[in-house]
């Protein structure tokens, strides 16, 4: 067989996998939900100290080189994380220090959305954080990627095991749902 067969043949056969993965990803929901969830030491209003200190990101999660503060959106605080995978724009949603934050991904251009909620609870002389991620992943191809490859639970595990590392405390991360 020649090169120029090969080469077809190898471009036909990656152009019908990425065809199969586009056709299961449309049948997967656009919608997910995930949830994580691990036990802190600290006390609630240590932990929200940490979530509500966007500009202390860039110091403690793996990932995040800046944060800056926006203008609200809608009258909400908003600010915007840049990442390896680029920037993200977030508003606050909801804020009740001690018990419970949501941010909300505010860039329609981007090819998923969402939102978290970090739920704080007490809990034996320490706090139980929950994130559950609210999300969406519009296109097909990306869906698959998201639920078979990515997960929907890696970022938030990545998350809490950054929050813990900078308490210097260890923690069991717990996927919920």
């Amino acid at each position: 067989m020649s090169a120029m067969k090969w080469i077809l043949l190898v471009a036909g056969a990656l152009a019908l996998l990425v065809a199969v993965l586009a056709l299961i990803g449309s049948l997967l929901p656009r919608e997910h939900r995930a949830t994580c969830r691990a036990r802190f030491r600290a006390s609630a209003e240590t932990l929200h100290a940490a979530l509500a200190d966007v500009e202390g990101y860039p110091a403690w999660r793996a990932g995040v080189k800046s944060v800056q503060r926006l203008d609200p959106l809608d009258g909400k605080p908003a600010f915007v994380e840049e990442t390896s995978q680029g920037a993200i724009r977030y508003v606050v949603e909801l804020d009740e220090p001690g018990r419970k934050r949501v941010l909300r991904i505010a860039d329609d251009a981007l090819p998923f959305g969402g939102t978290w909620t970090f739920a704080l609870a007490p809990d034996a002389g320490g706090t139980t954080l929950s994130i559950t991620e609210d999300g969406f992943v519009k296109p097909a191809l990306f869906r698959v990627l998201a639920r078979f490859v990515f997960g929907f639970h890696s970022t938030m595990e990545q998350y809490l095991a950054s929050l813990s590392a900078s308490l210097g405390e260890s923690v069991t991360i717990e996927r919920v749902e």
